[in-house]
């Protein structure tokens, strides 16, 4: 017999089920097992997210507002840019590592005339990027699939120079360990511009983070770490060795400020997390060197 209180009851159970089906948990609009790993890309109302799904875990590798494109998700894009308080309008940038495309789609907007070459391994990664995150090209923006070392070594053959080099390679689990050696970030100190900045996002969490700082400082001596203590992101900015006089940080943020805050940069308060090696190496002096003969990253990481 159907009553009053048993059409209520399927109400509201439809309407639960409704909701969190909607609110609670995220649609797979797309999913691919690539040359690399397996690829997810998700929906969770306005959010749109890149997930590589390997055997340790299953990470956010990009993410995007809907609604909001231009707006920028994670905290580490947007520390990367803390880079621009250290130069001056880059003509030509290197990104290494693409994910959904964000940290080129934005560079564009800020210099619309600078030269940004990406650099991706998984063909299937700027598939996705194209189809699903709005990653946009042109005769500025350039995209190649290619292992992020050959890429760096050739260009250095060839004495190419970027004012502004991005590394920004995952694999789902840490950085690619070939992408963490000492003999790699002599390759790619070779093709930075005299003035130029290396951008590198990794961990301040991670158990390689000894490893990863003697290994950057002894290629680029003194380099800037850039975090808080909101999150475990830490940037890496190598190449000066010194910050810039806080007279000329300030002028910088003052002309970049209004301009990164459509995307949801802070950059007065992300030039106040800045901290220069410089009295303040926070790690083992005997801490061993990562190379290509040492180099056990992942496995560190675990």
């Amino acid at each position: 017999m159907i009553t009053f209180k048993n059409i209520f009851i399927n109400v509201v159970i439809i309407i639960l089920l409704t909701t969190l089906s909607s609110s609670s948990f995220a649609r797979v609009i797309h999913s691919e097992r690539s040359l690399y790993r397996n690829i997810i890309v998700e929906d969770k109302n306005d959010l749109r997210c890149l997930k590589f799904n390997v055997k340790s875990s299953k990470t956010n590798q990009s993410c995007m507002l809907k609604g909001e494109p231009d707006k920028l998700v994670f905290n580490y894009t947007k520390l990367v840019f803390s880079s621009l308080l250290m130069i001056d309008n880059p003509k030509n940038v290197l990104i290494i590592g693409l994910g959904g495309g964000t940290l080129s789609n934005t560079i564009h907007q800020l210099y619309p005339t600078a030269k940004i070459t990406n650099v991706e391994i998984d063909p299937a990664v700027l598939k996705v990027a194209r189809e699903y995150f709005s990653f946009f090209e042109n005769d500025n923006i350039t995209s190649l699939v290619q292992d992020g070392r050959i890429f760096v070594k050739r260009e250095g053959i060839k004495k190419k120079k970027y004012d502004w080099i991005i590394l920004d390679a995952f694999n789902g689990d840490y950085i690619p360990e070939h992408l963490l050696t000492k003999e790699f970030f002599e390759e790619t100190k070779k093709i930075l511009s005299a003035n130029g900045i290396i951008s590198a996002n990794t961990f301040s969490i991670s158990q390689l983070y000894n490893h990863e700082s003697a290994t950057y400082y002894d290629v680029f001596g003194d380099f800037i770490n850039v975090s808080n203590q909101e999150n475990s992101n830490r940037i890496i900015l190598a190449g000066h060795q010194k910050l810039p006089d806080s007279a000329l940080i300030e002028s910088r943020i003052k002309l970049l400020d209004p301009q990164l805050k459509k995307f949801g940069i802070d950059i007065k308060s992300i030039s106040k997390s800045m901290v220069s090696t410089k009295d303040n190496i926070d790690w083992p002096k005997n801490t061993k060197v990562l190379t290509d003969q040492y180099s056990p990253a992942n496995l560190l990481n675990l």
